[in-house]
């Protein structure tokens, strides 16, 4: 007999395998309608196997954030890697010439609204640029950039600029990578752009929701928890705290969304228990109920799980190792 949730020991992670294929191939469809070269960032979901399927569909490549993560996935036969993140000390660049060799492509990351890393100027990307295209062992590939969500319009004008500089340079940029699962559906306006770079589009969550790149209905990846305890008519204590439902709130009330409690409020989180407020909802959960929360942010979940369990309906069709878990060196 098939494995069904009703099984499983909580908490633990749901992954709905039709949503997510749903999701892969619906993403798919409009970066080839619109001729954009798709390069999915794995920290999403951390697992080989969605790496392979993002590939099989028609993304050029795949994005890891650490070199941890690229590890995993080239040993598991992937083997067109971005990096986006900065490499610094000498064992990390020894790992990365291990997955790379030489000459190695390396791209100027520009700062363009999201205020964390990259050059701040269009004068500062070509300096770089000319630093890199003029050292030994390296390549200038090109930009890259993760603008802010939601103001597309001025990001596309500093990208703009800094394209024009570099041409100007004698550097034209041969690749030009953006990104962000918030502005997914719009990424054929960033005509500059030559490749794109979603993460999160795989799973969605409560805020990718809020942002409206989906519904509740296309949401993959749940929290399957239980109550433990009922200590007052408003007030029920569930076994998956900070260790099982990430902290980030984005700006949202509460720490996921309770699914067939629409007015129950995660209200806190501690290591182990988590704090639900039931006090504007009608029906209420009894002690040994399980329920499914939707977190506010599907990524930092699927970093702290060992396995993921992956379910069509109520039956478990496969139970994934999360294999880059962790790997945030």
């Amino acid at each position: 007999m098939p494995l069904t949730i009703d099984q499983l020991d909580t908490p633990c992670v749901l992954v709905d395998i039709d949503r997510a294929e749903a999701n892969l191939q619906r993403a798919q469809d409009y970066a080839d309608a619109h001729d954009i070269r798709l390069r999915p960032h794995i920290k999403t979901h951390k697992l080989p196997r969605f790496a392979t399927r993002q590939v099989a569909l028609g993304a050029i490549g795949i994005t890891c954030q650490k070199l941890g993560e690229a590890e995993v996935m080239a040993d598991a036969g992937l083997d067109d890697i971005f990096l986006p993140y900065n490499i610094i000390g000498p064992e990390k660049l020894h790992r990365l010439l291990r997955l790379n060799g030489k000459p190695l492509r390396v791209l100027v990351e520009c700062d363009t609204g999201m205020g964390r890393c990259g050059v701040q100027s269009p004068e500062e990307a070509v300096t770089l640029a000319a630093l890199i295209a003029g050292s030994r062992g390296l390549v200038f590939g090109g930009i890259m950039t993760y603008p802010p969500a939601g103001s597309p319009g001025p990001a596309r004008e500093r990208l703009g600029a800094i394209i024009a500089a570099l041409a100007d340079a004698g550097l034209p940029p041969a690749t030009v990578s953006t990104g962000g699962t918030p502005d997914l559906w719009s990424a054929h306006e960033t005509r500059a752009a030559t490749e794109y770079r979603p993460g999160t589009y795989i799973y969605l969550d409560r805020y990718q929701v809020a942002k409206g790149v989906g519904t509740l209905e296309d949401c993959a990846l749940t929290v399957l928890t239980t109550v433990v305890s009922r200590p007052t008519e408003d007030r029920a204590i569930i076994d998956a705290g900070s260790k099982a439902l990430t902290s980030d709130l984005l700006g949202m009330t509460g720490y996921g969304l309770v699914l067939g409690y629409p007015d129950a409020v995660v209200t806190g989180l501690s290591e182990e228990h988590g704090t639900i407020d039931l006090s504007a909802s009608e029906k209420k959960p009894e002690i040994g109920e399980r329920l499914r929360i939707l977190p506010n942010h599907a990524c930092p979940v699927s970093n702290l799980f060992d396995r993921v369990h992956l379910v069509s309906g109520d039956h478990v069709v496969a139970t994934e190792v999360v294999a880059a878990r962790g790997r945030v060196d």
